[in-house]
């Protein structure tokens, strides 16, 4: 009976390898490809979020960008927002949109793991940005980079009591003295998870909490002085106030910090398309795992929900995201949390999974549209739950079903998804002699 039992499978995943390369779209090169469909795909949709399987693939950033310049160009987007940390992607914004330079001396993008966002590829697209935005007369319509996470807590802080400095110099000490409720958790912020439910404890949640709806309370006053630096305020003010929360509940409960970040990573989309008015849009770059919908993965059974699935959940059809897989080749990662990225090997794909499936087409790069495939065929053929393989900023091959593969269905999990079957490796800037005597139009450097 296992015999027949195997054979079976085989007999009907050899149907799907079929159809996938029936109604696939070939990547016959990352800058020659013809994306016209895509595009098409797209529509009108308001926020478009882009995955990746990994954390340190180069194709993945790429393709990325790629489509992100063509939704620049042809469809209007102004936003691209990040799985960053706010004040980082902050200075690069504006280097990216021609704003005055801050002269203060801290770099971007410089704690673990660096590699994410300061690489070639993304400087490629930055540069590429910043050179598409001098050609926009309008400041307001050019095009933005925003980062979504909330681990800059304590960076944060700094960014709101510099701006209410310029702001309003009497609120700035009072922030002081709030944040300064923080500053012993400062080096090691995990820690606050550990610390007892005491006076001290309730007296900094409540600081951070009362900081940010003091913000909001003087939109008017504070937007109407400098609206630009007031907006950003507001974030960081919302970024201190979550990293409180989640650090304060990331020892007591995985689901609800991972929750609780997933909902901040959405509230600041949100901020982001409200403050770019009626007609903003908005592209997201984060992990599979960020922005793919949780509801079609075995996370939901554990009550996690994610980005992608409050994007489809409030705007219906015009959330749009894809997915990335691949089979072999190389990638950036660490072997633990911390430690320095290095090149890796990856393993070929777990039998079973999705990637063994497109592995076994025979074809090196393609577009698989989901929502809307050639044949409704596909769509069926994919709905029931597989393995899925999600690397994140630290790979472990000798435990890789284990630690990196869950089970989705993917039909129900993207809209469309990018297959690239060998990769390499992304191209970090690290531990550059070079680095800091950069020219000042680099964007990380200062």
């Amino acid at each position: 009976m296992q015999r027949s039992g195997r054979m079976e499978t085989l007999q009907l995943n050899d149907g799907l390898e079929k159809l996938v390369r029936e109604v696939h779209e070939p990547i016959n090169g990352i800058e020659t490809a013809d994306v016209r469909g895509f595009l098409e795909r797209v529509g009108d949709a308001k926020v478009v979020l882009f995955g990746a399987a990994t954390h340190g693939t180069s194709e993945f950033y790429r393709w990325r960008a790629r489509l992100t310049r063509e939704l620049v160009k042809h469809h209007g987007f102004t936003i691209l927002a990040a799985e960053a940390d706010w004040p980082d992607a902050s200075r690069v914004d504006r280097h990216v949109r021609h704003l005055p330079k801050d002269q203060r001396t801290w770099k971007a993008f410089d704690r673990f793991p660096q590699w994410l966002w300061r690489n070639y590829e993304t400087v490629d697209l930055m540069e590429w940005l910043r050179a598409h935005n001098a050609e926009v007369r309008a400041p307001s319509q050019r095009t933005g980079f925003f980062g979504l996470d909330l681990y800059s807590q304590f960076i944060s802080a700094s960014e709101v009591i510099d701006a209410l400095g310029r702001l309003d110099p009497a609120a700035a000490e009072v922030a002081r003295t709030r944040y300064g409720l923080l500053t012993q958790w400062q080096f090691d912020p995990a820690a606050y998870g550990h610390a007892p439910l005491n006076r001290q404890y309730e007296e900094a949640e409540g600081a951070v909490v009362k900081q940010l709806e003091e913000l909001l309370e003087r939109r008017i006053e504070y937007g109407r002085h400098d609206r630009d630096r007031y907006f950003d305020a507001v974030c960081n003010a919302r970024v201190v106030a979550n990293a409180e929360r989640y650090y304060r509940v990331m020892y007591y409960g995985s689901v609800e910090s991972w929750n609780l970040r997933e909902q901040h990573m959405f509230d600041t989309l949100q901020a982001l398309l409200h403050a770019g008015g009626s007609q903003s849009k908005a592209i997201v770059w984060a992990h599979n795992s960020h922005v793919g919908d949780a509801a079609a993965t075995e996370h939901v059974d554990r009550g996690e929900l994610n980005l992608g699935h409050l994007c489809r959940r409030h705007y219906g059809a015009k959330a749009y995201s894809v997915g990335f897989g691949t089979n072999t080749g190389s990638v950036l990662a660490a072997k633990g949390w911390g430690e320095e990225a290095e090149k890796m090997r990856l393993k070929p794909a777990q039998a079973g999974s999705y990637e063994a499936l497109f592995h076994a087409t025979g074809t090196p790069a393609f577009m698989l549209p989901l929502r809307s495939p050639k044949r409704l065929a596909l769509r069926e053929e994919l709905m029931p739950r597989r393995l899925e393989r999600a690397i994140g900023v630290v790979y472990r091959p000798a435990a890789e079903l284990m630690s990196h593969y869950f089970e989705a269905s993917l039909a129900l999990q993207f809209d469309e998804y990018v297959w690239f079957d060998e990769t390499k490796a992304l191209s970090p800037l690290l531990n550059q002699p070079a680095f800091d005597q950069v020219p000042d139009t680099w964007p990380f450097g200062t």
